[in-house]
């Protein structure tokens, strides 16, 4: 398919994911003293199985750990998964620069704000997933927190499979686990999940490398939050990809599993033709019904 046509329908996919009213939860809960530090709740829309409980979908927003996308634009997403009946938590987490800290100086002009706080970004996402299994049992009673699936789209991809491989972090990583986290897998969307590859072919205006610290920094922290360095882990992972991202390309998708597969663990990798990055999480398309039943494989 030619280049222009492929821009034109990607442009099209965004417009049509961010075209959803917003969807307010059930519920929200903290999980710490900072405004960021909040997870929001919904509750199955339809009725439970067997037994009265139904599995939990954690969920890791992406927009390039940058301050300006938060969780509202996946808000139609987690609406999404609870219409197919499964409990949902929505992980807010601190990106960018610190809005409280000293008038920190703007992007320039033409440029994306930073991406990414060090180490604040992972500090949450680690305290966020701890306190799950307690504030889902205040939020959704019926959600069955043994049954839990982590997902995350873009950088919230990169999110869910750090988080999975928190017990295989360097041995002095503040993050680290002594024994997996109890998940029954990991459903990754167009993951931001090898920092080499991603470098190379600039993903999100070169976002990992400012997630890190920038140049000076990068390969210093890499081992502790790179996912393609953090294998295996254990837990079942399926990366869903849209063959035509012009966001996160393929090739970053496919440089993980490569780095799983020399690590002797199995990743599985579904490759949906003619999708870019955006009809993974847009409830309209087809793409994101493909993401429901691959998370249902995991979870019932």
């Amino acid at each position: 398919m030619p280049d222009d046509v492929v821009a034109a329908r990607a442009v099209a996919e965004e417009e049509s994911a961010f075209a959803h009213p917003p969807v307010d939860p059930d519920v929200t809960l903290t999980y710490g003293d900072h405004p960021d530090q909040v997870i929001d709740f919904y509750v199955p829309r339809i009725q439970a199985g067997p037994g009265g409980s139904v599995p939990l979908v954690a969920v890791l927003h992406g927009g390039a750990w940058r301050a300006p996308y938060d969780r509202r634009h996946v808000t139609p997403f987690a609406d999404f998964l609870a219409r197919r009946g499964f409990a949902v938590a929505s992980v807010e987490y601190r990106r960018g620069a610190d809005a409280t800290a000293v008038a920190p100086a703007p992007a320039p002009e033409g440029t994306s704000p930073v991406a990414g706080r060090w180490p604040d970004t992972f500090d949450d996402v680690a305290a966020a997933l701890d306190a799950l299994p307690d504030l889902v049992r205040e939020a959704v009673p019926q959600a069955d927190a043994r049954r839990t699936v982590l997902t995350g789209h873009s950088a919230g991809g990169h999110l869910a499979l750090w988080a999975a491989a928190r017990h295989v972090l360097p041995a002095d990583a503040p993050w680290r686990t002594a024994r997996p986290v109890p998940l029954r897998g990991v459903v990754a969307l167009a993951p931001i999940a090898d920092f080499e590859v991603a470098g190379k072919l600039d993903v999100c205006g070169g976002a990992a490398r400012q997630l890190l610290g920038g140049d000076e920094r990068f390969m210093e922290r890499r081992p502790y939050a790179d996912p393609a360095l953090l294998l295996p882990t254990g837990i079942a992972t399926t990366l869903v990809q849209g063959r035509d991202d012009l966001v996160v390309p393929e090739a970053v998708a496919e440089a993980y599993a490569d780095a799983a597969a020399k690590a002797g663990e199995v990743v599985g990798v579904t490759l949906l033709a003619d999708v870019g990055h955006f009809p993974l999480i847009d409830p309209s398309a087809d793409a994101c019904a493909v993401v429901a039943e691959e998370i249902a494989q995991l979870a019932w």
